[in-house]
């Protein structure tokens, strides 16, 4: 069993900056890439960011320039640092890994419930 943990959201003013965390946890052979997406109400699932095992980083134009993704591959733990947050923003931000959990089976995607994060204006 994995599971995928989130914390760190909450409600902020518009320019606010929030840090969400991510560990996953269980049966786990190696992780691959660790991402957040987020959900507005009304709107698609949509990737904010992403990182690869490596630390190599992408970005939705979206986030680019305010959001930061890191990763601890030693706790695998990925984290979102929200910075200038927009009203805009506001959505709830799910975390998303690529497991491995045995070293004969194949990878596949996780993700955790979610946490909301809310901006107001």
């Amino acid at each position: 069993q994995v599971q995928l943990v989130e914390s760190g959201g909450g409600s902020v003013q518009s320019g606010g900056s929030l840090r969400l965390s991510c560990a996953a946890s269980g049966n786990i052979f190696s992780v691959n890439d660790m991402g957040w997406y987020r959900q507005a109400p009304g709107k698609q699932r949509e990737l904010v960011a992403k990182i690869t095992s490596g630390g190599t980083t992408s970005y939705a134009d979206s986030g680019k320039g305010r959001f930061t993704i890191s990763r601890d591959n030693a706790k695998n733990t990925v984290y979102l640092q929200m910075s200038s947050l927009k009203p805009e923003d506001t959505a709830v931000y799910y975390c998303n890994a690529n497991i491995r959990r045995y070293s004969m089976e194949g990878p596949r995607d996780y993700w955790g419930r979610g946490t909301q994060v809310t901006v107001s204006s």
